[in-house]
């Protein structure tokens, strides 16, 4: 389970104060994947980084019962002078799994050949979306958090790879995944929520929350 109990965060810009939750209360249990819906720049990213504990609230508790991955795309904690192979065995003993496991799996999934091996400093913005994507598949998580805003990649073959992975893990995990578009939350979640000026409302279906979102737009 994770909760928000009387979340408050916001922001100084330089001009004005700005507002991503206003004491929010809200719960997500497993098995009940989420979609939130809200428009770019309402704080969706940072709204994410929370969750994972990324980011901390200013009021309010937030309560982790369950493992919760990084976001898709997260670069913090992969060190740019270290080998994709030495990132992967890195991580995995933070995680307590096996590194031999966690590396194959990434040197299967990421399919970038010599460059596994070298340091991640060197990779394009595509290799290392690949190889931090296959690093969150690689670690198995109660719930998986997607941020629309993270780098994606544009490899046919790796999309199509790692989405049936995903959608495999999805079977017995949970997905909370942010975005301004409904299209792409449908994909992942029949339940929804919609941000908008700090609050967050909670809706059963998609449906749901899209004629809020688009009434309210």
């Amino acid at each position: 389970m994770l909760e928000f109990d009387n979340v408050s965060k916001s922001f100084w810009t330089g001009t004005q104060r700005k507002v991503i939750l206003d004491q929010a209360s809200f719960r997500i249990e497993p098995g009940r994947s989420l979609g939130i819906l809200a428009p770019n720049g309402t704080g969706k990213t940072t709204l994410i980084n929370m969750m994972c504990g990324l980011e901390q609230p200013d009021e309010g508790t937030i309560r982790r019962e369950c493992r919760i991955s990084f976001p898709l795309g997260f670069m913090g904690g992969i060190v740019s002078k270290h080998s994709a192979n030495e990132n992967a065995r890195f991580i995995a003993r933070i995680y307590g799994l096996d590194p031999d496991y966690v590396e194959a799996f990434c040197r299967w999934l990421t399919d970038i050949g010599e460059y596994f091996d070298m340091p991640v400093g060197t990779y394009s913005s595509g290799m290392r979306s690949r190889f931090t994507f296959s690093l969150l598949l690689a670690l198995e998580f109660d719930i998986y958090l997607i941020d629309e805003a993270m780098p994606q990649t544009t490899d046919v073959e790796f999309n199509r790879k790692a989405g049936a992975v995903l959608f495999d893990r999805l079977k017995t995990s949970t997905v909370v995944i942010v975005s301004h578009q409904a299209s792409t939350i449908e994909k992942f979640c029949r339940s929804a929520a919609v941000l908008r000026d700090g609050r967050l409302y909670m809706f059963e279906t998609l449906d749901e929350a899209k004629q809020y979102y688009d009434y309210t737009a």
